[in-house]
């Protein structure tokens, strides 16, 4: 039978797996250019958005906005929940913004416009520790609004059986 040896390439399809699930990424926040800004709806937060991906340590948050109009405050649970932003952790205002996600738990950010956070503008990410590869990071408690964690294993455990299921077929051709 002519072809490589399942041997030899079932640790390659293996280190690609491992590739896949484990490079960091820059996340563009909201999926869009245009995503930070005061929701026109609980569905349109930026929170919702959230809910559905998946962040690790060592993946990077994008927002791209009018620096000129517009700024990305990282603060503390406290000054989330109170929209406060005179005591910011970080401070944002160049109109594309990179923040690295360099510990697990939860990261508050807010709009630093006047009164855009108490109109929706603001977003929690819940970053997933090393050891949590499939299931979510717990939910932060106490919170208003929604609560923002990753989504269940469940997509991204779709896409690796597909990705591997792929492999095992393309390996079964040799």
């Amino acid at each position: 039978m002519a072809g490589f040896p399942s041997t030899k390439i079932t640790p390659l399809a293996l280190l690609f797996l491992f590739l896949t699930f484990t490079e960091a990424k820059e996340i563009l926040v909201g999926s869009r250019t245009d995503a930070w800004k005061i929701p026109s709806s609980e569905s349109d937060s930026l929170n919702k958005w959230a809910e559905k991906a998946r962040f690790r340590i060592g993946d990077s948050l994008v927002w791209k906005y009018d620096g000129s109009e517009d700024s990305v405050l990282q603060v503390t649970k406290e000054a989330y929940l109170s929209c406060s932003t005179s005591e910011p952790l970080a401070e944002y205002k160049d109109g594309d913004t990179k923040v690295e996600l360099r510990k697990s738990g939860p990261f508050f950010f807010i709009s630093g416009a006047k009164g855009h956070c108490e109109q929706g503008q603001k977003m929690i990410v819940v970053v997933l520790s090393q050891k949590h590869r499939i299931s979510p990071a717990p939910s932060p408690t106490g919170l208003e609004g929604p609560a923002v964690s990753p989504t269940s294993g469940g997509a991204g455990l779709k896409a690796g059986l597909s990705v591997t299921l792929l492999g095992v077929l393309v390996l079964g051709l040799f």
